[in-house]
């Protein structure tokens, strides 16, 4: 089968080929699926580079979520039938032309939702619905974000609204601000202002906010500590600039604020059966009403991995890169 390997750890659009691969066999409790579009995302870059809480044995597949059509059953899967249109996340290998997946991790798609949409709602969504539920922010309340035009950003404002709480999404260019806005986002700041950090006090008004999520970690740490008000939580979430938080201390002191590490891997593992349908039966239902909307900046051949991990580091892009089987 055609696959999109790398046999050694370094950058995505260099170390990424094109190969045949062996056709993988399902296992007890697994399905085979023939894939019809996977997302890039940046942890599956960061897995490339071998800089991820993840290593995989080398050579390696890439990718990690995927759509398509159930092709095969291992043994002791239930609920499931040869033929089904699924999405399937937390798995490894999505970029070729068949990838077996956990069976628990396997979502039946409804027809009513797009491949584009269909193919990415599961990993960062539901990293998103699970960082919301983490934060524990009451309704009216503020969260705080930065890098919030990328996909766990767009997401995590979209979900929030919907759910009655309010997110200040700071983006690092002003084209982003109109990004967001045509996702149905606002309370969006641009860091290029010079006078973002008065404006964005004035937004979240005397109180500030409750909770901050950092995906950039340097001095947007600092910038985010800032905006945090008394008893505020700051949660690391990925770190985008390669560099250490900087968490000035008396911030940290005088408003008693609390710094937390996610990762929503080791969430997802913990979380219970019954709550994980719950949520992801919640992105269904969201996507479903229009409340969740994930749009796709360019589709590429698996042929073409290496192009498409590029394009996927590019600024500025207007939405997931995805690759084609």
């Amino acid at each position: 089968m055609r696959s999109a390997i790398h046999h050694t750890f370094g950058d995505p659009a260099q170390v990424l080929v094109a190969a045949d691969s062996p056709m993988p066999e399902p296992g007890p409790g697994e399905v085979r699926i023939r894939m019809q579009l996977a997302p890039i995302h940046n942890h599956d870059l960061w897995t490339i580079r071998g800089q991820y809480g993840y290593k995989p044995t080398l050579p390696a597949i890439g990718g990690s979520e995927g759509l398509g059509v159930i092709d095969a059953l291992g043994a002791d899967v239930e609920g499931l039938a040869v033929g089904q249109r699924v999405a399937a996340a937390s798995g490894r290998g999505t970029w070729a032309e068949y990838f077996v997946a956990s069976a628990r991790m396997v979502i039946p798609m409804p027809d009513a939702i797009a491949d584009e949409t269909a193919a990415q709602l599961i990993a960062m969504p539901l990293s998103a619905l699970m960082l919301l539920e983490f934060l524990q922010v009451p309704r009216g309340g503020w969260i705080v974000q930065n890098a919030a035009n990328g996909a766990v950003g767009k997401t995590l404002a979209m979900l929030a609204a919907a759910r009655g709480i309010r997110v200040l999404s700071l983006v690092r260019r002003d084209a982003g601000v109109g990004e967001m806005a045509a996702l149905g986002v606002d309370n969006v700041i641009s860091t290029a202002a010079p006078d973002w950090r008065e404006a964005a006090k004035a937004l979240l008004g005397d109180g500030l906010a409750g909770v901050a999520v950092d995906s950039v970690g340097g001095q947007a740490s600092a910038d985010l500590m800032a905006l945090l008000g008394e008893n505020g939580v700051l949660v690391s979430f990925g770190a985008m600039s390669g560099e250490p938080m900087q968490v000035p201390s008396g911030d940290m002191i005088f408003k008693h604020a609390t710094v937390k590490g996610f990762w929503g891997s080791k969430v997802s593992r913990e979380m219970s059966v019954a709550d994980k349908r719950r949520l992801v039966g919640e992105l269904i239902q969201r996507a479903l009403a229009g409340e969740l909307k994930l749009p796709v900046d360019t589709v590429f051949d698996l042929a073409h991995a290496a192009q498409a991990a590029a394009a996927s580091m590019q600024p500025g892009r207007s939405g997931k890169v995805m690759l084609r089987a």
